[in-house]
């Protein structure tokens, strides 16, 4: 257990993780913090990121802080195609001096010179491979089509002294940790991109949606949720917690996030003499690895009888691709709730999609364990009011 601890290699290390998170947290601009923390650390001129998929003529992810743009751009744009120094082996420090000498002198000659003419030509890079097997390459395995790389370079002008073997370690040693945050990053920006979806998709379609922690915390909210507290009247925000003005409805709550998903979706009626009722779904937010299996809870705040958009395309306003998110339906399920929500039996439902009707039968069975109802007509006054 003995051994001094490098300080400077924890600070990096903390910068790096700290830098995969959504911006805002201390961070201008992904990667940024780290990647100038990174070239202070290797003692390089610079360090670079580029994130991209194999073929691809330019990169998704371009950062070198401090660089001079017109060779950034020039790089993107034109240079990056013709990168020679790429498809390295899987996690392994390669020195680009190296990789070029085992090219022919005459391979590449617009690339060298310009990489020359720049003065930084002094370069180490992890190539880090994702998504899958590797196909035999000349250089190394280049990944299969479909997947993505992220490349890290550090490098120094030609005017200071060559990277040592003792350096070349220290970046080796990194490797781990940068495939750990690459993939972070990868899920953080599509959970992202995911939360938007959803959040708009509930928007489009006329319901308010709000997400508590287990400390009925509001810790998201669509402009529709923010509208229904602010008129005050059966619900409020009471600094970030909410209160229902029902107290029975108001343990409630707190029953359900205490319980996680044991009792599944619950349904309840705010009444609102002067704003008009709501009629809240509430889903668990299973987070079982933390809160000691206690989860978030999403309520869906519909006001009844209202007509959805004619843009769904459906009647009763049900969106296949909706009801699959909001209720934990297969896409095959929700598909057959849609179509009963506009009246058909299921005999004309299964006819509608094409399916044999002990098929229809069986998804009809799952789509009632999920959301709670026992016979059709509840689940068509169920999606009424998701669709309302």
């Amino acid at each position: 257990m003995g051994g001094a601890v490098d300080e400077g290699f924890s600070d990096l290390l903390a910068r790096l993780y700290a830098g995969v998170g959504p911006v805002g947290d201390g961070e201008a601009e992904p990667w940024r913090g780290f990647l100038e923390a990174l070239a202070r650390w290797m003692e390089a001129s610079f360090a670079t990121l580029i994130i991209t998929a194999p073929g691809k003529r330019q990169p998704a992810t371009f950062l070198t802080p401090g660089s001079d743009a017109a060779f950034d751009a020039a790089y993107t744009e034109t240079l990056f195609a013709e990168d020679p120094f790429q498809g390295l082996s899987d996690g392994v420090v390669t020195s680009y001096a190296e990789f070029m000498a085992q090219l022919p002198d005459s391979a590449f000659a617009t690339y060298r010179q310009a990489m020359a003419s720049s003065g930084f030509d002094q370069v180490l890079g992890i190539d880090l491979h994702f998504g899958g097997g590797h196909s035999a390459g000349s250089r190394g395995g280049r990944p299969d089509e479909g997947r993505y790389e992220a490349r890290f370079r550090v490098s120094r002008h030609n005017s200071l002294p060559d990277f040592t073997r003792e350096e070349r370690a220290r970046l080796q040693a990194l490797a781990q940790h940068l495939r750990i945050a690459v993939s972070l990053f990868e899920k953080l920006q599509f959970a992202g991109a995911e939360h938007g979806m959803f959040h708009a998709t509930a928007q489009g379609l006329g319901l308010a949606l709000l997400v508590l922690d287990r400390n009925r915390r509001i810790v998201s909210s669509n402009a529709l949720a923010e509208a229904l507290l602010a008129e005050d009247e059966g619900l409020r925000r009471r600094g970030d917690e909410l209160v229902l003005a029902d107290a029975a409805q108001h343990k409630l709550v707190g029953e359900l996030l205490a319980q996680g998903g044991e009792r599944g979706l619950t349904r309840f009626r705010i009444e609102r003499p002067g704003r008009g009722d709501l009629v809240v779904t509430a889903r668990p937010v299973e987070l079982n690895a933390i809160h000691g299996g206690a989860g978030a809870l999403a309520l869906f705040l519909a006001r009844p009888h209202r007509q959805a958009g004619p843009e769904k395309g459906l009647e009763n306003g049900n969106d296949p691709q909706v009801l699959r998110d909001l209720l934990g339906l297969t896409m095959a399920e929700a598909r057959l709730a849609a179509v009963l929500g506009e009246g058909l039996s299921l005999v004309e439902a299964a006819g509608r999609l094409g399916i044999a009707h002990n098929t229809a039968k069986v998804q009809l069975r799952s789509v009632f364990a999920k959301t709670g109802v026992h016979r059709q007509a509840q689940l068509v006054a169920l999606l009424a009011s998701i669709g309302g």
